[in-house]
């Protein structure tokens, strides 16, 4: 063969294992494509369905977006009333979301109605439904003072609406936000079109209710299989063609990435974070824990030219002085104000100082064990799993065997909804041999449990009988006051009147953080810290949502290339 010829053929196979190579290269990157296996992703014809067009988190009804960071949490300024509660402790926070307002009262109005209409207090079963979500609208009243306009008005009058609600305990709280997350993902669902137009009212009864959990682990029993599925979805291995031709029963998993994560109660570190705002610091001694307020400056009143003078949130000025001289109002409000009435701090948030007080997730401790965790730090993990039938299948909670549990004041909630999975404390079979938990409730860890205190020796149950002092030696010895119901279901409440109680922590409480409209300057710092029982509430504890975020950090812009 001619040389030339040889060295063409060389050429030629050289280009076409070169363009080969180069197509299998686009292929194995391709979107659609398993870098793992070179399998099809997302085909019609079954196989394993990914959203590979997912960029970031959409962020849901009511939130703004805060990066996460480092920054100094606690109180760095002199600490005037000496409680040591609030130490400076370098943390970090991931970035997550946050409501930008406190919950109002039509916010929480609608949660109401929903029950009301779900599950009616006029039949006897879910009575306790509904009237252990309501707020509770005593807490207006004081013994010296007329403010029976709020008892009556402040929650349902549309003059309060943008006002945030108060009468709120801990718990009520969380159950808001457990609520919120399963109506915002019923709104994902049916704008994918997974459920049909309007079926979260037309459909929904007390036997018949959307849970995002068991939505994900058994989808059958709730009522999101849709009927009409819209064109160019990839189907489901679920997926059913009924006598018309329509597919049935394709349902979102949580690679479709179109169900977000759950609403609930910002950690004490979240909080104070996202209070300060420190998105926009750039000077050293600011970034150090320096900053005082969520706004800059070291005063309560701006600075701005326009606004010289103005107070920049409603708290109490003094003494028998709740919002100025009438005619020209220091803050603009005597009681609560409607949200927004200041400006937002450099997040975007409003209200992280006064207005109302806010409830966090945490479990109040005195001290912040920075020396075991830094990252996301939080007290309070109870961890749980899914209760399991003989058959392998969730337990769901019917309206037949709600349970109700009776609080420390008497008011009774239920403890989980019907269409909710049942919840029980994960065991050996999750903790055997683990290095990160070992046990279900991790509360005490560190702090307040045995091995936390020097007299650990008379902490068991055995020297508690015998030694009537052990009891006192206790790290927190508060009161122990118990209530139960008699064959009647009358109340029977038993007050511990003992002399020898010495601290009102117990595992019941919760960290509160932020002034209120009630509040004084000295406790609209961010590091600020108090504490209230979690069955309780005030006239000035609100609280607001946040969010985690999944994925990047950052919010990006188109970044994930194919």
């Amino acid at each position: 063969m001619d040389m030339k010829k040889v060295v063409a053929c060389k050429v030629l196979a050289v280009l076409a294992l070169a363009i080969a190579s180069t197509s299998c290269s686009k292929s194995s990157s391709s979107r659609n494509s398993s870098r793992a296996t070179g399998w099809q992703l997302n085909s019609r014809e079954g196989g394993f369905q990914y959203n590979t067009n997912f960029r970031e988190q959409e962020t849901a009804p009511g939130l703004v977006f805060i990066e996460g960071g480092t920054f100094t949490k606690g109180r760095v300024q002199d600490d005037v009333m000496h409680d040591w509660n609030n130490s400076p402790s370098q943390q970090h926070v991931q970035s997550f979301y946050m409501d930008e307002t406190e919950v109002t009262n039509m916010m929480y109005m609608e949660y109401l109605d929903w029950l009301k209409r779900v599950y009616p207090p006029s039949e006897g079963n879910f009575r306790a439904i509904y009237n252990g979500a309501l707020p509770d609208t005593l807490v207006w009243r004081n013994r010296l003072g007329f403010n029976e306009v709020m008892t009556n008005n402040y929650l349902r009058h549309p003059g309060y609406g943008e006002y945030p609600v108060v009468g709120v305990s801990w718990i009520q709280a969380v159950e808001f936000a457990n609520w919120r997350s399963d109506r915002v993902n019923e709104k994902n669902l049916e704008d994918s079109g997974y459920l049909q137009r309007d079926s979260k009212i037309t459909e929904v009864t007390a036997d018949q209710t959307f849970s995002t959990d068991t939505y994900i682990n058994s989808p059958s029993s709730t009522y999101g299989g849709n009927e009409e599925i819209h064109d160019g979805r990839a189907r489901s291995r679920n997926a059913r063609v009924d006598e018309e031709g329509n597919e049935t029963g394709v349902y979102a998993t949580r690679e479709t990435g179109i169900l977000s994560p759950k609403y609930r109660l910002p950690t004490e570190t979240e909080w104070e974070y996202a209070a300060l705002g420190l998105s926009e610091i750039r000077d050293y001694n600011l970034y150090r824990g320096r900053k005082k307020y969520p706004w800059d400056g070291q005063y309560t009143r701006s600075g701005k030219r326009q606004i010289r003078g103005d107070q920049l949130a409603n708290f109490k000025q003094g003494k028998g002085d709740y919002g100025g001289i009438a005619g020209w109002s220091d803050d603009g409000a005597d009681i609560t104000n409607a949200v927004k009435s200041y400006d937002p701090n450099d997040f975007g948030l409003y209200d992280m100082a006064g207005n109302v007080a806010e409830w966090v997730s945490d479990v109040y401790r005195p001290i912040i064990d920075d020396e075991f965790n830094d990252f996301n730090y939080y007290r309070g993990n109870v961890y749980t799993k899914n209760a399991i039938n003989d058959d392998g299948t969730v337990k769901i909670v019917t309206p037949g065997n709600i349970v109700y549990d009776t609080l420390s004041n008497g008011r009774v909630i239920a403890r989980d909804l019907p269409g909710e999975i049942l919840q029980v404390p994960v065991d050996e079979n999750e903790t055997y041999l683990r290095t990160n938990f070992d046990r279900s409730n991790h509360i005490n860890y560190r702090d307040g449990d045995k091995r936390s205190s020097r007299y650990f020796e008379s902490f068991n149950d055995e020297n508690l009988g015998k030694d009537p002092e052990a009891e006192t030696r206790q790290m927190y010895n508060s009161p122990k006051h118990s209530i139960s119901r008699d064959s009647l279901g009358n109340i029977i409440r038993e007050y511990d009147k003992a002399s020898h109680r010495t601290s009102l922590i117990n595992d019941e409480v919760r960290v509160y953080k932020g002034g209120s409209w009630k509040d004084r300057e000295y406790w609209l710092d961010p590091a600020q810290r108090r504490y209230f029982p979690q069955d309780m509430a005030t006239d000035y504890i609100g609280f607001r949502c946040a969010m985690s975020r999944v994925g990047s950090k950052s919010k990006t812009k188109n970044k994930t290339k194919n």
